[in-house]
């Protein structure tokens, strides 16, 4: 796999071919992963629930991102790097920038926020100091007590509008990739089609541009109550690596998300 950069993904867009992404904290992962023909790592702050046991992301630093993004770094081959920003990054301007400047010390190639268009603001400063960014919309996490729960987000006709409409004005503020969390399928496809810049999902249905998922719920390691967009890819599988090509394969190939995936 050539090395991945965000023209690439726009290209893959423009052809109408999806990409895989998936969570990575380490270097190992990372090495097996890219070497699997996953075509975007994220760093992502679920690591406060998936590697340090908490109920929600919100207690994950800056601190914590930094040191396992320097991790991924050392493993990763050819994917693109995307990183998290953790709770709170966006709390004022100048702690927006610091935070994601620290991001791209350690060896980010792309920094994703959480926030709706209020966030453009930060998005046109990041962006206009060379920092890359996501955009994520939909169900965000660090939000996850204001909106009452791990709840589909979108279904209402206007709430639907708001998030296509708030997706335009964050890539017009210079966002360079959108991604969007357990909203139905249908809004999924619309925003993608809305929208010149490639648009990843995760519970968003099949029709965006590229899928997301934690690396541990690919190996079905997750406790709990699973998520409905999730498949656990180590039953068709004989090793770890082999469950990564599943999933890449299933990806590009639009077999997964399949609808008992989508909301």
């Amino acid at each position: 796999m050539k090395t991945v950069s965000l023209s690439t993904l726009k290209s893959l867009k423009h052809a109408g071919e999806p990409f895989s992404c998936l969570t990575a904290y380490d270097a190992s992962f990372a090495r097996v992963a890219g070497e699997a023909g996953i075509e975007v790592l994220l760093v992502g702050d679920s690591l406060g629930m998936v590697l340090q046991g908490h109920a929600s992301t919100l207690p994950v630093t800056v601190d914590d991102i930094c040191y396992h993004t320097r991790c991924v770094v050392r493993g990763k081959t050819a994917s693109l790097l995307m990183v998290d920003l953790p709770f709170m990054s966006n709390a004022s301007l100048e702690r927006l920038l610091e935070d994601a400047g620290a991001l791209m010390r350690a060896g980010a190639e792309l920094v994703k926020v959480e926030g709706e268009a209020w966030m453009a603001e930060g998005i046109r400063e990041l962006t206009r100091r060379g920092v890359p960014v996501c955009a994520h919309l939909g169900l965000t996490p660090q939000s996850v007590y204001q909106l009452g729960g791990y709840k589909v987000q979108g279904r209402e006709p206007d709430r639907a509008t708001q998030i296509l409409e708030d997706a335009r004005t964050l890539v017009e503020a210079g966002a360079s990739v959108i991604l969007l969390e357990c909203v139905p399928a249908s809004l999924g496809r619309a925003v993608t089609e809305a929208l010149d810049v490639p648009v990843i999902g995760i519970g968003a249905g099949s029709g965006t541009d590229g899928q997301i998922l934690v690396m541990h719920d690919v190996l079905g390691v997750t406790h709990g109550r699973m998520p409905r967009f999730v498949k656990n890819f180590m039953t068709e599988a004989a090793d770890i690596q082999g469950a990564f090509r599943h999933y890449h394969e299933d990806v590009k190939a639009r077999r997964f998300p399949a609808e008992e995936h989508s909301f």
